[in-house]
């Protein structure tokens, strides 16, 4: 029988498997989780970027004591790297800064590039990443200009496979160690294809036995939220969560996605053909 959210006891301890919305970063989703349940006590096992979704394990009770347990598991991600283009970021959250040809890269050269980035190899943190550097987060040094030195350090990636190509995009799955960066990766296959890459599209899959297949949505957390105790006063009135970072480039560039597929789906129901746009 299919466990249901009814049957959950936070307060003892469960872990819960959530699929993370874009745009919220894993403390959005922690704090959400714990108001709208009313939970006392709640983690996560490993965090999830803002613009990054799938899978985020929280703990509650007495199961927050496995996180630790659980961060050390095996990942796995899927997603969609942009060659052609780099960013500072190495992902959507900044704006690209440098441009190279990429038509030339056939498929081969493209799946024989990953093989060098397989195994225990020695990968840098990006720059905007909670990586510390003097006692300071250097996502922090980063958006205010500052310079940070990040020592690299040793991941291991079990699995690096090209799942689609379609210049400039190019698909993949990733199975790796705790502390891999997959920004890093679509940084250091664009250095070694010679036209330098960013990430545009992140989902985590996997993390050791737990998938995204089984978690719920916050919708469904939601509407699990119990009712006020009596005496409690009324509820205070609710207020749309801000955007994270409502001018970085990555949140215009998903709003703006958005916006077309609303149009879209307008047109269509209005028997009109939506306009091709141009890349």
């Amino acid at each position: 029988m299919t466990k249901t959210l009814a049957d959950y006891d936070f307060e003892t301890g469960e872990v819960l498997l959530l699929d993370k919305p874009l745009t919220w970063t894993s403390f959005d989703v922690v704090r959400k989780v714990k108001n709208a349940l009313r939970i006392k006590k709640i983690g996560h096992a490993g965090t999830l970027d803002p613009l990054a979704t799938g899978l985020l394990i929280l703990c509650t009770g007495r199961k927050t004591k496995e996180i630790d347990q659980i961060q050390a598991q095996e990942k796995e991600y899927a997603g969609t790297f942009r060659l052609g283009e780099t960013t500072p970021s190495f992902d959507l959250e900044t704006a690209v800064d440098l441009v190279r040809p990429y038509a030339h890269l056939t498929d081969e050269q493209i799946r024989a590039a990953t093989v060098q980035f397989t195994g225990l190899i020695q990968q840098t943190p990006p720059i905007f990443s909670a990586v510390k550097v003097d006692g300071k987060r250097a996502y922090e040094l980063a958006r205010t200009g500052q310079e940070a030195e990040i020592k690299a350090k040793t991941v291991e990636i079990k699995t690096f496979e090209i799942t689609r190509i379609a210049l400039p995009e190019v698909d993949f799955r990733v199975v790796c160690s705790k502390g891999t960066y997959i920004r890093s990766l679509a940084r250091d296959l664009g250095v070694a294809l010679g036209c330098g890459a960013h990430l545009t599209r992140l989902v985590r899959t996997r993390i050791g036995e737990y998938r995204v297949e089984d978690a719920f949505s916050l919708e469904a957390i939601e509407a699990l939220r119990p009712p006020r105790p009596a005496g409690d006063g009324p509820a205070r009135p609710r207020h749309e969560r801000p955007s994270t970072a409502p001018n970085r480039v990555g949140l215009q560039y998903f709003a703006a996605l958005q916006a077309d597929a609303l149009a879209a789906q307008h047109q269509q129901a209005a028997g009109e053909t939506p306009e091709a746009k141009p890349e």
